[in-house]
């Protein structure tokens, strides 16, 4: 009876540490399933990954398979931590870069829109600024043709006006000959030669 007491004994520490094991197995998993659900959204900055310094399970001592293979599961989910916040950090980068690329794009189209509204409002008004100056030189054109026409017609009615006066002064002249033909003739001489002298 005494070997089974001792062999029970050996066992119930045994089963302990069994189900301490796969009890810190069960928290390893659930600190990694932790883990993931803790990624922060996109919106906001990652904070600087912490690196956790674990001992390395070669320097430790070696007193049983135990400490080793604990030793190892904790470096094993602190490399698979670290390698999801790396992961997260190099997703929200890139992330960061298409949107940086796709504002990049959005405001160029928006730029290229303005600039051809501009260009097409411009050549709307140089061809209204074209028009009116051809409807204004030909305007103008007409105006002056007008004029000359007018400036044409002053300087035929003064002609005319020329002419009707000299035409005037020549019958008045021709008269004033026969007047003083006739008196020649007839031996008269007037009683006012000047209109100051009077005989």
């Amino acid at each position: 009876m005494g070997e089974e007491e001792t062999q029970r004994a050996d066992q119930e520490p045994a089963a302990e540490k069994a189900q301490e094991r796969s009890g810190k197995e069960e928290e390893a998993r659930n600190d990694v399933a932790e883990e993931k659900g803790v990624i922060p959204p996109l919106d906001q900055k990652p904070a600087p990954p912490v690196e956790e310094k674990v001992a390395d399970p070669a320097v430790e001592k070696s007193s049983g398979g135990l400490v080793d293979r604990e030793a190892m599961l904790a470096s094993v989910a602190t490399e698979k931590r670290l390698a999801l916040i790396k992961a997260w950090e190099e997703k929200a980068r890139k992330q960061k870069q298409r949107t940086t690329l796709q504002l990049s794009r959005r405001a160029y189209k928006r730029q290229t829109s303005v600039g051809s509204w501009e260009n097409s409002n411009r050549a709307a008004v140089e061809a209204q600024l074209k028009k009116i100056e051809e409807d204004f030189d030909k305007k103008k054109a007409e105006y002056a043709e007008k004029m000359k026409n007018k400036l044409a017609e002053i300087h035929k009615v003064a002609e005319e006006k020329r002419a009707i006066v000299e035409a005037t002064r020549r019958e008045e002249f021709l008269k004033v000959e026969e007047t003083a033909t006739k008196y020649r003739d007839a031996g008269f001489v007037p009683k006012k030669f000047l209109g100051c002298f009077s005989f």
